[in-house]
């Protein structure tokens, strides 16, 4: 649990850095570009596969030991003297509530790239300047055999470049006011499900040090519990003001 589990958190700044590529003002071009990126490159693809089977261990495994534990003791005790967080123990909750986002998540996006009927749309940028010129939307049934298609027209200096539309996506996608509630509410589970499990991953391992476990605890908390968390819930609220 704490090996996937600290694999999901070091994966969760790599799709972070990526999916800050909504915010530019380009029309979604550094974002279909990084998505057709996180798509094809072979190291990444394999990855890939590595951590599908992370997220799957560890929630189902999860659920698996807070069945075991309530299986052990069927009635719960009369008073704790655990000083443990709210957080620690109510991590299969936590951990149910974001295996239903990542559910949501996935045939929201996922699912859409991969099999999904996608719109295309050719960029055109200087590459003097490396600013974009212009964006044109693909008619419906356009298709292409790769995922990018790059022509350079050397006469104007411009190179045309027609990736899937996932940025359009996001955009119908965070236009719906429940589905931003229910990324944003996930995020919130996500904070406090890291809040106690990005520390206690360490701990299991054994890395426990009066010199080291505060930075770890600090580095858990507001790295991960609360900037993550808050950027990734940043991304659909921006959309639906925008």
């Amino acid at each position: 649990m704490s090996i996937t589990g600290l694999f999901l958190c070091s994966f969760l700044i790599i799709h972070l850095i990526g999916n800050l590529q909504l915010f530019n003002n380009d029309g979604g071009y550094s974002f279909n570009k990084y998505t057709v990126f996180m798509t094809t490159n072979p190291l990444i693809k394999t990855v890939s596969y590595l951590l599908y089977a992370s997220i799957l261990f560890h929630a189902f495994w999860g659920l698996y030991l807070e069945f075991q534990n309530r299986k052990a003791r069927p009635i719960g005790y009369a008073k704790s003297k655990n000083q443990g967080s709210w957080a620690s123990k109510k991590m299969a909750i936590l951990g149910t509530m974001l295996l239903v986002y990542i559910a949501v998540h996935l045939g929201d996006f996922w699912y859409e790239y991969k099999w999904g009927h996608l719109p295309y749309v050719t960029y055109t940028e200087d590459l003097r300047t490396g600013k974009l010129l212009n964006q044109e939307a693909m008619p419906a049934n356009y298709t292409q055999e790769v995922k990018m298609l790059e022509v350079v027209n050397s006469e104007t200096g411009t190179k045309a470049v027609t990736v899937k539309d996932l940025y359009v996506e996001a955009e119908e996608a965070f236009s719906k006011v429940w589905l931003v509630i229910l990324y944003v509410l996930s995020m919130i589970a996500l904070g406090f499900h890291l809040a106690h499990g990005f520390q206690s991953g360490f701990q299991t391992l054994g890395i426990s040090h009066p010199k080291y476990t505060p930075f770890i605890n600090a580095l858990g908390t507001w790295i991960f519990a609360i900037l993550i968390p808050l950027a990734f819930a940043a991304i659909p609220v921006y959309f639906l003001i925008k």
